[in-house]
């Protein structure tokens, strides 16, 4: 049973950091973040493959650092100088070796002014 489990969503203030984690189970390729904030479609944050290539949104580079520990399967999003405009659902999300695509429940992260 595919579960994707995440963590570390919260409130902060502007110039803040958060960081968030989602735990997986099976054989996963690419790892990463998605987000959908109110009245806007999902979009991609930053995802990583089970080789170290990485893929970050424009918004976000500079700010945000993902990584992951392929042991642990586990994916992070170190979040810095958050800004109000971050505020989203976070979804954690899983490509597998199979190809298919897995989503968690999403964590909120909402960041004040």
């Amino acid at each position: 049973q595919v579960q994707l489990v995440e963590s570390g969503g919260g409130k902060v203030q502007a110039g803040g950091s958060l960081r968030i984690s989602c735990t997986a189970s099976g054989s996963i390729f690419t790892m990463g973040w998605y987000r959908q904030a109110p009245g806007k479609q999902r979009e991609l944050v930053a995802t990583m493959t089970a080789t170290g290539n990485t893929n970050y949104a424009d918004s976000v580079k500079g700010r945000f650092t993902i990584s992951r520990d392929n042991t642990k399967k586990t994916v992070y999003l170190q979040m810095n100088s958050l800004k109000p405009e971050d505020t989203a659902v976070y979804y954690c999300y899983a490509r597998y070796l199979s190809q298919e695509d897995y989503w968690g429940q999403g964590t909120q992260v909402t960041v004040s002014s």
